[in-house]
């Protein structure tokens, strides 16, 4: 009994293994051997399985695409001698490629991890990825040839009606059509509203050294036009945040004031407008307008402001300044930009046309100086804000946007008309005089004269924020071209689909690695663009080099 199941069993899976397309395996696994090679951010190994899974199945979908296309175009067959042959060459080739990959897994990780002085790998456990890789490509295979019996199902019964060749085109494009359907309104969907609850949870949860501030001048105070308890995490965050009077005066050693941070939570209001106009009143009640320097700052996804960028402009301007900023989301900006980027870019435009539109009721030698912040999504978000047409009578006086995502019009269009011979990770755009870019070592003092407004952007070329882009999966980007960036490994190379892979799945990494690399900008890269850009007083390249030492040790907590 025991030996009739047992050669059952094996009959079943010798069944299961030869219905694989035998092309569609060596498309899967010169995909997996793709797929092991850097991209700009290491990954652990669960990361690499994820990636080596999607990367076999993808692979093996388009080996037997291949195929099936050779075969609805009717052309030549290769000959039993020429089909066993070419098999055994194919075999041998793959078993090369597959054991060459996993003997340079780890040589190819650690050549990340030496740019971004991170410790090298003794192992990227290939054994542990290859089990994971081979589980989600089952999965996914799985889906995919219930899909395929569906369409040759559907192809069969259009053939009774139909001529071979439309029946095949018209069961393989209603298949395509369903799987995207499927995908982006039920798992997409479901996928997105289960983040958003998430999110939503986490962005409730309050810390509890967090205390409502009992100064009158204060945003979230009893007196301020913004409820407290609507804030939300992140929002507290920043606000009870930020350096204190002392501790700027400690630092610079002159009298100091406290800066001013406004922020207006998500949950104060459901409309945008309305909660522009909250932060515009609390603005005006917390005397921001008679500040020195007044920054609209776009958070993240998650309504984030980085430290790194709010407290060094406070610390520059020792405290003679007023940010102010405005949830629009609860999700990461991973996901949002995904999602609906529009959200941030109707958030920023609100709060900016509100700050923007009493400013200029205001002398123009009795106001503050007005900049843009944005960080991310938040980048993306504000760029557009301060449209040049619409504010060229009364311009603001600059921006820093950092680690601008890839659907950023404004900064694809300055990259794509940069100067001749200027790299795309670092670009010069015409005389300088307006827009500038810098990253880990400053750029910015180039000996040629700024103009009125200055605007710079914070880049990496390790970010895959920036760098990410549907076109990878077809196209080589000019960030690969020579000379490539300085964090950005000497072993990426560019293949068809696969590189589109790595770098999707680098995005919900791209903070994962040290401060200066991927999309985690530093402090001292945040001090040389608002030097740049705001120009504080009295800054000798010492106090400088002081102010980036007090942020390079972390706060005691």
């Amino acid at each position: 009994m025991i030996n009739r199941v047992a050669i059952k069993v094996r009959a079943l899976s010798r069944s299961y293994l030869d219905s694989f397309s035998f092309t569609g395996l060596v498309f899967a696994t010169l995909f997996f051997c793709g797929s092991i090679t850097p991209s700009l951010l290491p990954r652990p190994y669960v990361v690499q399985g994820i990636l080596s899974g999607f990367s076999l199945a993808i692979g093996y979908v388009v080996g037997v695409l291949a195929t099936w296309g050779w075969s609805f175009l009717e052309l030549p067959q290769p000959g039993r001698n020429l089909a066993r042959r070419s098999k055994q060459v194919s075999v041998t080739l793959v078993t090369i490629a597959f054991a060459l990959s996993i003997w340079h897994a780890t040589e190819w990780q650690n050549s990340i991890r030496t740019l971004m002085e991170m410790p090298r790998l003794e192992s990227t456990a290939p054994f542990h990825f290859f089990v994971i890789a081979l589980l989600v490509a089952f999965i996914l295979v799985s889906i995919a040839r219930w899909m395929i019996r569906f369409g040759v199902f559907l192809s069969n019964l259009l053939q009774r009606y139909l001529p071979r060749r439309i029946a095949i085109s018209i069961s393989t494009l209603c298949v395509l059509l369903l799987g995207l359907m499927v995908g982006n309104g039920v798992i997409a969907r479901g996928l997105l509203n289960a983040a958003d609850r998430f999110f939503l949870q986490a962005d409730l949860l309050i810390d509890d050294g967090i205390d409502q501030p009992v100064l009158e001048l204060a945003c979230g105070s009893a007196e301020s036009l913004v409820d407290w308890e609507s804030i939300g995490r992140r929002g507290k965050d920043f606000i009870a945040g930020g350096p204190t009077t002392a501790g700027i005066e400690e630092l610079t050693g002159e009298a100091s004031q406290r800066p001013i941070r406004v922020y207006v939570g998500m949950r104060a209001d459901e409309d945008e407008q309305a909660r522009a106009a909250i932060a515009l009143e609390e603005l005006k009640r917390e005397g921001a307008f008679d500040r020195k320097i007044l920054v609209v700052a776009t958070p993240t996804g998650t309504g984030w402001l980085d430290e790194a960028a709010v407290d060094t402009i406070e610390y520059l301007h020792r405290g003679d300044t007023a940010i102010v900023s405005m949830q629009y989301s609860y999700l990461p900006s991973w996901i949002t930009i995904l999602v609906d980027p529009s959200r941030s870019k109707r958030s920023a435009s609100a709060l900016f046309d509100q700050v923007y539109g009493y400013w200029t009721t205001l002398p123009k030698d009795d106001r503050p100086r007005l900049y843009l912040f944005g960080l991310s999504l938040g980048a993306y978000g504000c760029e557009d804000a301060a449209d040049l047409i619409e504010t060229f009578q009364d311009p603001i006086q600059g921006s820093v946007w950092s680690g601008p995502p890839f659907p950023s019009r404004q900064w694809a269009s300055i990259v794509s008309s940069r100067n001749a011979g200027s790299p795309v990770w670092m670009p010069t755009f015409r005389d300088e005089s307006m827009v500038r870019f810098t990253s880990q070592q400053n750029n910015l003092e180039t000996g040629k004269p700024w103009g009125p407004i200055r605007n710079v952007y914070v880049q990496h070329a390790s970010d895959p924020m920036v760098w990410f882009s549907p076109s990878l999966a077809w196209h080589q980007p000019q960030w690969l071209t020579e000379p490539r960036g300085p964090d950005v490994s000497p072993g990426l190379r560019w293949y068809p689909i696969v590189t589109f892979l790595q770098i999707a799945f680098d995005l919900p990494m791209a903070t994962s690695v040290p401060l200066g690399y991927g999309h985690n900008y530093s402090p001292s890269s945040y001090i040389d663009a608002w030097v740049a850009v705001t120009q504080p007083d009295d800054w000798s390249d010492a106090d400088l080099e002081k102010l980036r030492r007090h942020f390079e040790t972390p706060p005691v907590d």
